[in-house]
């Protein structure tokens, strides 16, 4: 009996790796007949595994979707994983999953080998998380599985958006992808009455149901990660500059990344530099570490703030 117990359980393992087994594989790894995997797929499928036979002499055995969810079989590595990764969750960002994550958390940790259990909460306390400078909105789970699930079956979102200047408008979005960026996660969508792409701060939603009608798929205008480093650091931006600057567009291209600003080519020597920061001296700042010579005519701010820094670098080299 406690060879048949320790195959099962070897046999589960095989089963829950994502590829589809012959009998005849799963009898080598197992060292027994392929009649023995058959009887054993059936005791398997007797304790509740969904267990998929496919049809001719080339069919597999995989481990399918059941009704509920069987206990799963964690190697080491997968173990300490899922292990470290609800830690993260039940001090994350997330609400709703902290009670969730603590309870799976404890069910894990019973039953991890002493190793492995070591490994975890040496982690634990020697890794020191730096507290931020203030604290990140929190989005609720709920929310976040609605719009998921409205990304996955193409159906079109309804919800009330509150913007960064506090008012509220009711929005009609077709959703695409969801980007969690530090402690905040922002929605990717094509906002049908505005007829272009935006960027959603998804604690700002408050999803309506039901959800709208399917749409037909768009090709994302970009990579929805630099679409978001992009809109959230513009809508930060105080002061905007558009700056000549005396180099191909390729070659500023490089030495920016799209929170930076957007580059337009004028001819092959020049290009636009479309940019911002949250003060004239950031600006100034960041123009001169690009190493490029640039023509900088607004804000006049700016303007102003680089004849002085000029001048004083040039003072500074006087003897």
């Amino acid at each position: 009996m406690l060879e048949t117990s320790a195959r099962l359980l070897r046999l589960l393992s095989l089963l829950q790796t994502p590829r589809e087994w012959t009998g005849a594989e799963l009898a080598e790894r197992l060292s027994v007949s392929t009649r023995t995997v058959r009887n054993d797929v059936d005791r398997l499928r007797n304790l509740g595994y969904p267990v998929h036979a496919g049809r001719g002499a080339v069919g597999g055995y995989r481990l399918g979707a059941g009704a509920t969810l069987p206990p799963l079989l964690l190697d080491d590595e997968e173990a300490v994983a899922v292990a470290i990764g609800l830690r993260t969750a039940a001090g994350g960002t997330i609400t709703g999953v902290e009670e969730t994550s603590l309870r799976a958390l404890a069910k894990l940790e019973q039953v991890l080998p002493s190793r492995l259990r070591r490994r975890v909460s040496t982690l634990q306390q020697y890794a020191v998380a730096v507290p931020r400078d203030e604290p990140g909105p929190r989005v609720d789970a709920d929310t976040l599985t609605t719009i998921a699930t409205a990304c996955r079956d193409h159906e079109r979102l309804r919800f009330d958006y509150r913007s960064h200047d506090g008012s509220d408008s009711r929005r009609d979005v077709e959703p695409y992808r969801l980007v969690n960026w530090g402690r905040r996660w922002y929605l990717i969508g094509f906002d049908v009455a505005r007829a272009g792409w935006r960027t959603y701060r998804i604690d700002r939603i408050s999803p309506r149901t039901p959800t709208g009608p399917r749409f037909t798929p768009r090709e994302l205008p970009e990579d929805p990660v630099d679409q978001v480093r992009r809109g959230v650091s513009s809508a930060a931006w105080r002061y905007r500059a558009q700056v000549v600057m005396h180099a191909p567009a390729e070659l500023v291209a490089e030495r920016i990344n799209a929170a930076i600003g957007t580059v337009t080519p004028i001819d092959d020597s020049r290009c636009l530099l479309d940019t911002g920061a949250g003060s004239v001296e950031e600006l100034a700042v960041h123009l001169g570490l690009l190493g490029i010579d640039f023509t900088v005519t607004e804000p006049p701010e700016l303007v102003e703030l680089v004849r002085a820094l000029a001048g004083r670098y040039h003072r500074a080299t006087m003897r």
